[in-house]
């Protein structure tokens, strides 16, 4: 496999990241009922997910742990950068589709 992949791999994979994290989010603002959190922690998971340094190294060494991630992002693919994407898109319509929920008078959410 040389590392490039197909349109369909894409696609598939943006749609499972929007899935995935429209289930995390509205799972999670079910729970703690704070509408936008997982639009807020999604940055970070894509820092985790990016990332090769350890969680300790951004307060220890922190220059070098930023530097490193930002060559990490900067190397990232635009199939990378989009898959990515999908997900903060699914992180936030687990947002707007709570708002819609509530305002609708549902409760539980």
């Amino acid at each position: 496999m040389n590392g490039s992949l197909s349109i369909i791999e894409v696609t598939l994979s943006v749609l499972l990241f929007i899935v995935m994290f429209f289930g995390i989010g509205f799972l999670v603002n079910m729970l703690l009922r704070m509408t936008w959190l997982m639009a807020i922690v999604y940055p970070i998971v894509v820092v985790l997910i990016v990332d090769d340094v350890g969680f300790t190294k951004y307060f220890t060494s922190p220059g070098e742990a930023f530097s490193r991630l930002g060559d990490r992002l900067m190397a990232l693919h635009a199939a990378d950068v989009i898959i990515l994407s999908g997900g903060m898109v699914g992180a936030i319509l687990a947002g707007i589709v709570m708002i819609i929920l509530r305002r609708q008078g549902y409760r539980m959410f």
